[in-house]
Protein backbone atom coordinates (compact mmCIF):
# COMPACT_ATOMS: atom_id res chain seq x y z
CA UNK A 1 0.00 0.00 0.00
CA UNK A 2 1.31 3.57 -0.57
CA UNK A 3 2.76 5.29 1.79
CA UNK A 4 3.88 8.43 -0.09
CA UNK A 5 1.86 11.05 2.72
CA UNK A 6 3.81 13.93 2.03
CA UNK A 7 1.66 17.19 1.84
CA UNK A 8 -1.05 15.25 3.79
CA UNK A 9 -2.68 16.08 6.85
CA UNK A 10 -4.33 13.22 9.31
CA UNK A 11 -8.00 14.54 9.59
CA UNK A 12 -9.15 11.47 11.45
CA UNK A 13 -7.71 8.19 12.55
CA UNK A 14 -10.60 5.48 14.02
CA UNK A 15 -10.75 2.45 14.81
CA UNK A 16 -13.93 -0.13 14.42
CA UNK A 17 -15.33 -3.36 16.06
CA UNK A 18 -17.58 -5.38 14.19
CA UNK A 19 -20.75 -6.14 15.93
CA UNK A 20 -22.12 -9.52 14.05
CA UNK A 21 -19.01 -10.92 12.81
CA UNK A 22 -14.95 -10.87 13.84
CA UNK A 23 -13.70 -7.94 12.50
CA UNK A 24 -11.53 -5.02 13.15
CA UNK A 25 -10.63 -1.95 10.87
CA UNK A 26 -8.09 0.77 11.27
CA UNK A 27 -8.56 4.02 9.51
CA UNK A 28 -7.56 7.13 8.26
CA UNK A 29 -8.65 10.19 6.54
CA UNK A 30 -6.04 12.50 4.97
CA UNK A 31 -6.43 15.69 3.38
CA UNK A 32 -3.71 17.45 1.15
CA UNK A 33 -4.15 21.30 -0.59
CA UNK A 34 -5.55 18.74 -3.89
CA UNK A 35 -7.20 15.75 -2.53
CA UNK A 36 -8.41 13.33 0.15
CA UNK A 37 -7.06 10.22 1.44
CA UNK A 38 -8.87 7.56 2.60
CA UNK A 39 -6.66 4.24 3.84
CA UNK A 40 -7.23 1.12 6.31
CA UNK A 41 -6.81 -1.86 7.38
CA UNK A 42 -9.31 -5.01 8.21
CA UNK A 43 -8.41 -8.25 9.29
CA UNK A 44 -11.76 -9.89 9.73
CA UNK A 45 -12.73 -13.51 9.29
CA UNK A 46 -14.90 -14.21 6.28
CA UNK A 47 -16.62 -17.92 6.32
CA UNK A 48 -14.55 -19.09 9.22
CA UNK A 49 -11.13 -18.00 6.75
CA UNK A 50 -9.31 -15.28 8.57
CA UNK A 51 -8.69 -12.18 6.18
CA UNK A 52 -6.78 -9.18 5.71
CA UNK A 53 -7.48 -6.40 3.57
CA UNK A 54 -6.05 -3.06 3.12
CA UNK A 55 -6.80 -0.02 0.81
CA UNK A 56 -6.49 3.14 -0.13
CA UNK A 57 -8.51 5.66 -1.83
CA UNK A 58 -7.89 9.21 -3.48
CA UNK A 59 -10.75 11.58 -4.05
CA UNK A 60 -10.58 15.29 -5.26
CA UNK A 61 -11.44 17.82 -2.86
CA UNK A 62 -15.69 17.98 -4.08
CA UNK A 63 -15.13 14.18 -2.24
CA UNK A 64 -15.43 12.13 -5.97
CA UNK A 65 -13.41 8.85 -6.36
CA UNK A 66 -10.44 9.03 -8.70
CA UNK A 67 -8.45 6.04 -7.95
CA UNK A 68 -8.30 2.83 -5.41
CA UNK A 69 -5.88 0.55 -4.07
CA UNK A 70 -7.10 -2.76 -2.82
CA UNK A 71 -5.24 -5.42 -1.64
CA UNK A 72 -6.44 -8.24 0.13
CA UNK A 73 -4.72 -11.76 1.64
CA UNK A 74 -6.67 -15.10 2.11
CA UNK A 75 -5.46 -18.65 2.76
CA UNK A 76 -2.55 -17.90 1.33
CA UNK A 77 -3.99 -16.29 -1.95
CA UNK A 78 -3.68 -12.44 -2.54
CA UNK A 79 -6.06 -10.22 -4.75
CA UNK A 80 -5.19 -6.90 -6.21
CA UNK A 81 -7.34 -4.91 -7.35
CA UNK A 82 -6.37 -1.14 -8.52
CA UNK A 83 -9.51 1.17 -9.88
CA UNK A 84 -8.92 4.49 -11.61
CA UNK A 85 -12.17 6.79 -12.91
CA UNK A 86 -11.79 8.72 -15.62
CA UNK A 87 -14.39 10.96 -16.85
CA UNK A 88 -17.07 8.95 -15.36
CA UNK A 89 -15.52 5.95 -16.65
CA UNK A 90 -14.14 3.14 -14.00
CA UNK A 91 -11.55 0.87 -15.03
CA UNK A 92 -10.45 -1.94 -12.81
CA UNK A 93 -7.09 -3.49 -13.00
CA UNK A 94 -7.32 -1.59 -16.52
CA UNK A 95 -10.25 -3.11 -17.90
CA UNK A 96 -13.01 -0.82 -18.12
CA UNK A 97 -16.34 -1.86 -16.40
CA UNK A 98 -19.01 -1.00 -17.98
CA UNK A 99 -21.66 -1.61 -15.20
CA UNK A 100 -20.72 1.19 -12.78
CA UNK A 101 -19.79 3.96 -15.73
CA UNK A 102 -21.37 7.05 -14.34
CA UNK A 103 -20.90 6.51 -11.00
CA UNK A 104 -19.33 8.74 -8.22
CA UNK A 105 -18.27 7.02 -5.20
CA UNK A 106 -16.75 3.65 -4.32
CA UNK A 107 -18.25 1.48 -1.47
CA UNK A 108 -16.14 -0.97 -0.39
CA UNK A 109 -18.34 -3.90 1.26
CA UNK A 110 -16.38 -4.59 4.53
CA UNK A 111 -15.68 -0.95 5.73
CA UNK A 112 -17.86 1.59 6.71
CA UNK A 113 -15.28 4.23 6.13
CA UNK A 114 -16.71 5.00 2.27
CA UNK A 115 -19.67 5.57 3.78
CA UNK A 116 -18.60 9.49 4.33
CA UNK A 117 -17.50 9.76 0.14
CA UNK A 118 -21.57 10.37 -0.44
CA UNK A 119 -22.36 12.12 2.71
CA UNK A 120 -19.42 14.76 2.35
CA UNK A 121 -20.05 15.30 -1.46
CA UNK A 122 -23.72 15.52 -1.01
CA UNK A 123 -24.38 17.95 2.29
CA UNK A 124 -28.02 17.33 2.27
CA UNK A 125 -29.48 19.17 4.76
CA UNK A 126 -31.27 17.56 7.68
CA UNK A 127 -34.55 16.34 6.49
CA UNK A 128 -33.47 15.84 3.02
CA UNK A 129 -32.56 12.61 0.62
CA UNK A 130 -30.18 12.06 -1.93
CA UNK A 131 -32.60 9.92 -3.94
CA UNK A 132 -30.79 6.53 -5.71
CA UNK A 133 -27.32 6.94 -6.39
CA UNK A 134 -25.29 4.22 -7.85
CA UNK A 135 -22.00 3.52 -6.43
CA UNK A 136 -19.27 1.20 -7.78
CA UNK A 137 -19.15 -1.48 -5.43
CA UNK A 138 -16.19 -3.40 -4.56
CA UNK A 139 -17.25 -7.04 -2.96
CA UNK A 140 -14.93 -9.01 -0.61
CA UNK A 141 -12.88 -11.22 -0.75
CA UNK A 142 -13.54 -11.44 -4.60
CA UNK A 143 -12.57 -7.70 -5.05
CA UNK A 144 -15.35 -7.93 -8.19
CA UNK A 145 -16.67 -4.37 -9.09
CA UNK A 146 -20.26 -3.86 -9.69
CA UNK A 147 -23.42 -1.29 -9.63
CA UNK A 148 -25.17 -0.91 -6.16
CA UNK A 149 -28.09 1.75 -6.27
CA UNK A 150 -28.17 3.19 -2.57
CA UNK A 151 -30.13 6.15 -0.70
CA UNK A 152 -29.23 8.31 1.56
CA UNK A 153 -31.59 10.21 4.25
CA UNK A 154 -30.34 12.67 6.52
CA UNK A 155 -32.45 12.63 9.74
CA UNK A 156 -30.68 14.84 11.80
CA UNK A 157 -27.36 16.78 12.19
CA UNK A 158 -25.47 13.55 12.65
CA UNK A 159 -27.40 10.74 11.55
CA UNK A 160 -28.65 9.28 8.56
CA UNK A 161 -30.66 6.54 7.00
CA UNK A 162 -28.57 4.22 4.80
CA UNK A 163 -30.60 2.11 1.74
CA UNK A 164 -29.42 0.01 -0.97
CA UNK A 165 -30.19 -3.45 -2.30
CA UNK A 166 -33.88 -1.69 -3.44
CA UNK A 167 -34.37 -0.75 0.65
CA UNK A 168 -34.16 -4.52 1.22
CA UNK A 169 -31.31 -3.46 3.41
CA UNK A 170 -31.19 -0.17 6.18
CA UNK A 171 -29.28 1.10 8.41
CA UNK A 172 -29.12 3.91 10.71
CA UNK A 173 -25.68 5.93 10.42
CA UNK A 174 -24.41 8.30 13.13
CA UNK A 175 -21.21 10.53 11.94
CA UNK A 176 -19.05 12.76 14.07
CA UNK A 177 -18.06 16.38 12.54
CA UNK A 178 -15.75 14.97 9.83
CA UNK A 179 -18.79 12.52 8.46
CA UNK A 180 -16.90 9.96 9.58
CA UNK A 181 -19.02 6.64 11.13
CA UNK A 182 -19.02 6.45 14.27
CA UNK A 183 -22.30 3.81 14.63
CA UNK A 184 -23.70 1.48 12.02
CA UNK A 185 -26.78 0.19 13.24
CA UNK A 186 -25.83 -3.49 13.59
CA UNK A 187 -22.70 -3.63 11.98
CA UNK A 188 -19.87 -1.53 12.50
CA UNK A 189 -18.98 0.59 16.12
CA UNK A 190 -15.98 3.09 16.95
CA UNK A 191 -14.05 2.09 19.43
CA UNK A 192 -12.21 5.49 19.26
Amino acid sequence: MPNQLQGFDLVRAAMWKRRNETGLERFELLSSPDEKLFRGTILAAHEGIPVEAQYAIWCDTSWRTQRAEIHVRASGVERNLKITVDEGRWYANSQQVDEVSGSIDIDLGWTPSTNTLPIRRLDLPVGASSGIVTAAWVRFPDLSLQPLPQEYRRVTERQYLYTSKNGSFRAKLFVDEEAVVVDYENVWIRLD
